[in-house]
């Protein structure tokens, strides 16, 4: 079996031994019972549903996290309520055993310092409420994104505001402490309104848990840091860091499941960037990139989420201001992105959206208009249409989902 026609079905976890353009039979038994494992984990996700969390800003009518029991089978959701009330919930991060959800909050104050936070909530999986376990800094202000790593002992967050990324050890019972590990970034760009300084945007994780890449909207980079998950560290990798065309404005980026490939997009140029991941040296080669916008549309719009399909075939990106998803092919092999079609969100500023568990659902997220709209998604093409389906959500700008099972 080759390499490359292998590689979509492996998991993404899965370290691989590569001998020349082959793989050893017994390497391959190990990723073949993982995607039957994954197979089953998939149909008792269908069978018991999940819980929907959504992260809002609490302006407006918003006073936190949101929850929702969904049914795949169905398509159908429940309202569960208010989960938790806390202030500016804008992304939201799961601990890999479920049991417990972390969410950074948006904010420039903390206890009198200029640092954002984040809250580490116990989940109640029977009614989907978060109970409080503590609050502590982000060392930055307006915290944007957060992760858990693979093995649940460490978060990582980005500051958006303050142009950094810190890593906080998480102990047994859930709870955070101080930060073990913080990177200041410095620099800025070209666009004077929007990168007159750092602006990190994300903390994605490599699929063999190794290396954190963190866009940087202020800086047009992507800093690849080697972390340690022991000692709570990061460290810049040396000749790591892509460099993207001036004013792209990377904010998020996703990894292929088969390891090999990563896709950015890009907030102020209105692109996605196609990368060749080299997974041993943490390094990111640019092979393609494309807009996100029809040709003939002339007005303002920024993106926002991207992802990958669990397929490995698609890839989907938001337009804020066209107010769309772009839906692309993803060539085999190759990584390459080829355009398949634009599809309205059904309301305004698609901050965020997410794929179910199961693969079959997209859920966007709109902010301006208080609505996560739910689609289908063709299994063949990719293609999106909506299912009818809308969780009413004040300022909804973060989806995701627990396993109710």
């Amino acid at each position: 079996m080759a390499w490359e026609a292998s590689e979509s079905a492996m998991h993404p976890t899965m370290k691989l031994v590569k001998l020349g353009r082959w793989i050893t039979p017994a390497v391959l038994a190990v990723p073949l019972l993982l995607s039957l494992l994954a197979i089953e984990a998939v149909r008792a996700v269908r069978k018991a549903g999940y819980i929907v969390y959504v992260g809002t800003y609490t302006r407006q009518q918003s006073r936190g996290i949101y929850a929702f029991r969904f049914d795949p089978a169905s398509g159908k959701a429940i309202s569960l309520g208010l989960a938790a009330e806390t202030t500016h919930p804008s992304f939201l991060a799961l601990h890999p055993k479920g049991g417990f959800l972390y969410a950074v909050n948006e904010v420039a104050t903390f206890t009198g310092q200029n640092s954002g936070s984040i809250t580490a909530f116990a989940v109640d999986p029977e009614t989907g409420h978060l109970n409080l376990l503590n609050l502590v800094s982000s060392l930055g202000t307006s915290p944007c994104h957060l992760t858990v790593d693979r093995s649940g002992r460490l978060l990582f967050v980005a500051n958006y505001g303050g142009g950094s990324v810190a890593a906080l050890p998480i102990q047994k019972d859930g709870r955070l402490v101080a930060a073990s590990g913080f990177v200041q970034h410095k620099g800025s760009s070209i666009n004077s309104r929007r990168q007159q300084g750092p602006h990190a945007h994300q903390v994605v994780l490599s699929p063999d848990n190794r290396f954190a890449l963190v866009p940087d909207l202020g800086l047009d980079q992507v800093l690849v840091y080697r972390i340690d998950i022991g000692k709570g560290t990061l460290v810049l990798n040396a000749g790591g860091t892509a460099k993207l065309e001036p004013g792209s404005g990377p904010r998020h980026l996703a990894f292929h499941p088969g390891g090999r490939f990563a896709y950015l997009i890009n907030e102020l140029g209105n692109t996605v960037t196609v990368f060749a991941y080299d997974p041993k040296n943490g390094i990111l080669r640019e092979l393609q990139t494309l807009s996100t916008l029809p040709k003939d549309f002339a007005g303002t719009s920024y993106c926002a989420e991207i992802a990958v399909h669990p397929s490995g075939r698609f890839l989907y990106g938001s337009n804020r201001g066209h107010d769309s998803i772009a839906v692309f092919g993803i060539q085999p092999g190759k990584g390459t992105l080829a355009f398949t079609e634009h599809v309205a969100t059904q309301g305004k500023n698609p901050r965020s959206f997410a794929m179910d568990p199961t693969g079959d659902y997209l859920f966007a997220a709109n902010q301006d208009t208080g609505n996560v709209v739910l689609f289908r998604i063709d299994p063949q093409t990719g293609r999106l249409t909506p299912t009818g389906e809308t969780l009413e959500v004040p300022m909804p700008v973060c989806v995701t989902f627990l396993d109710a099972g």
